[in-house]
């Protein structure tokens, strides 16, 4: 009986274990290559943001780990590695108190997480500790360098340095280190290093292909670079990433019941390919979109940011020549700004959601309707280095807008010279 269950383990050893079987083994001695396949690990990385950072540039890291996932899945033969979505909130835009602590939101109440895995395998954070339990093997905290560039200029590199300053995670009594982990107070990290990292997507990914942790955290993953912005690759993640349905159908509803706008009638495609080739023939709906950012846009970049007025002068001469009687205006100017707006421009409209709606989509998924509606304008009007506005001119430019129809901003009266946005087109 001792001999019988002392081969059942050697087997299970052999077969399961990838500890002790070497993959690259070319004997029988692991069995068949069949028998190889249960050797592949599954590998997790999960990572987080300054917490500062606004929805939209969020959504921009996002972008850069999936492409070091991506990266590591080409190079890393033997383990299959998984993006962990971190949950979204609470944001410093998300002002709506009245529909309570918007924290812990997945990333389905906002976006198509199907569309995402089409490009790498993602996982929500909730799910992911479902399965796996709340420990963090090996956290990196990102960081520049204190020294700068070296003499030799700008370059890749990577090195683990002590904290240039003090992070916002502590070691327990058990050894372990505690933080915010976006207010899962049992989640923990076995292992916290401070890495300083000058580079790109790839340059993370060489990192971490070395570590021999099965679940990794990064923080800071603002700190990395896009390998080649805007190439090909960008364009195939971007367009990855669509939104729920749900909001969708708000704005789809929203712009038939304000403008008798749908695609059909406005003669604009949706490509559901990630690569596919676009023709720019999209006409868009009978109204112009604006992106009118006011309260700390106003406050800290007053010499680009327009007043109530002047901005309200540019929108009406865009009409006029457009032959356009209304105006959709995302914004996040106050109801007296607004309400001033409309005195110049009467045919000026924004998305109000009830409070039943506002509370079942929050603040975020305001935000992306606002996003699917100036999207699908004939003309677009966005604030200068906005990353909202920068997203609706991406979501145009896979919709297949022309390009003069989509980078476009306002100007302020304060500029002497208005210097339109760098036009970003799709790749492929």
């Amino acid at each position: 009986m001792n001999l019988r269950i002392l081969f059942i383990l050697l087997y299970c050893t052999c077969v399961y274990g990838s500890e002790f079987c070497d993959a690259d083994q070319t004997d029988n001695s692991c069995g068949s290559s069949a028998s190889n396949s249960y050797m592949i690990r599954q590998k997790y990385l999960i990572y987080d943001v300054n917490p500062g950072e606004g929805f939209n540039l969020r959504r921009d890291v996002y972008m850069r780990m999936a492409n070091v996932v991506r990266k590591l899945n080409e190079v890393d033969e033997k383990n299959n590695w998984v993006l962990v979505l971190p949950p979204w909130g609470p944001l410093y835009h998300w002002k709506s108190r009245k529909v309570g602590f918007q924290a812990q939101i997945k990333w389905e109440k906002f976006f198509n997480v199907s569309s995402l895995k089409r490009y790498v395998p993602v996982i929500e954070l909730e799910e992911f500790i479902t399965e796996n339990g709340y420990k963090i093997e090996s956290f990196y905290y990102l960081q520049h360098y204190a020294e700068g560039w070296t003499d030799s200029g700008w370059e890749e590199r990577y090195d683990i340095r002590d904290c240039i300053e003090p992070p916002p995670y502590e070691r327990t009594r058990k050894g372990t280190f505690s933080g915010w982990f976006w207010g899962y107070d049992n989640m923990f990290a076995e292992k916290f290093q401070c890495l300083s990292i000058q580079g790109y997507s790839s340059t993370l990914a060489s990192f971490l292909k070395m570590s021999s942790a099965s679940i990794i955290m990064i923080d800071r993953a603002e700190v990395i670079l896009h390998n080649d912005f805007g190439s090909v690759e960008y364009w195939t993640i971007r367009r990855s990433i669509k939104f729920a349905k749900k909001l969708i159908d708000i704005g789809d509803s929203f712009r038939k019941f304000h403008f008798n706008s749908t695609d059909e009638n406005d003669k604009i495609k949706n490509y559901d390919s990630l690569n596919s080739p676009i023709k720019r023939d999209s006409v868009g709906g009978p109204y112009i979109s604006v992106h009118l950012r006011r309260q700390d846009f106003a406050q800290s970049r007053p010499k680009d940011v327009p007043s109530i007025s002047y901005a309200a002068k540019q929108i009406l001469k865009h009409m006029k020549r457009l032959n356009l009687q209304y105006a959709f205006i995302a914004t996040d100017a106050s109801q007296s700004e607004f309400e001033e707006l409309q005195q110049y421009i009467p045919g000026a409209i924004r998305f109000s959601p009830s409070f039943e709606v506002l509370k079942d989509i929050l603040d975020g998924g305001v935000a992306i309707v606002d996003q699917w509606i100036c999207a699908h304008a004939r003309y677009f009007l966005g604030t200068h280095e906005s990353t909202f506005s920068f997203r609706i001119q991406e979501e145009r430019e896979i919709l297949g807008f022309p390009v003069e129809t989509t980078f476009n901003k306002l100007c302020s009266e304060n500029q002497t010279i208005c210097t339109q946005p760098s036009k970003w087109t799709i790749a492929f």
